[in-house]
């Protein structure tokens, strides 16, 4: 199964980061970075709102808990969102393309 995971982070430098580990580590296909993200949420008690780029990272499910390890371990938020969505259906090019990435070397 394939999964689209969703994280926020608080500037280029730590989403490049990331995005790039992933990719290399081929944990990830593929990873967007989406900047100009604007958040408004809760934390400690208060509304907070900040300015964040969203990563979009392509994988298979059985390598969410390796993704979830590197971000937990580079990302600078004391509680990063990580977030997995199953990718039910999508291009049979595209999904096959995600496993020739994935595979190892």
């Amino acid at each position: 199964m394939y999964h689209l995971i969703l994280c926020t982070c608080p500037d280029q430098k730590t989403a490049d980061t990331i995005g790039r580990q992933l990719v290399t580590d081929k944990l990830a296909a593929c990873v967007n970075i989406l900047p100009g993200l604007a958040s408004i949420y809760e934390w400690q008690g208060k509304i907070e709102t900040a300015q964040e780029h969203l990563l979009l990272i392509k994988s298979h499910s059985e390598r969410f808990a390796a993704i979830e390890a590197v971000i937990k371990k580079t990302h600078p938020y004391q509680l990063p969102e990580i977030i997995a969505v199953a990718i039910e259906s999508g291009s049979s090019d595209y999904l096959k393309w995600i496993d020739s990435c994935l595979r190892s070397s």
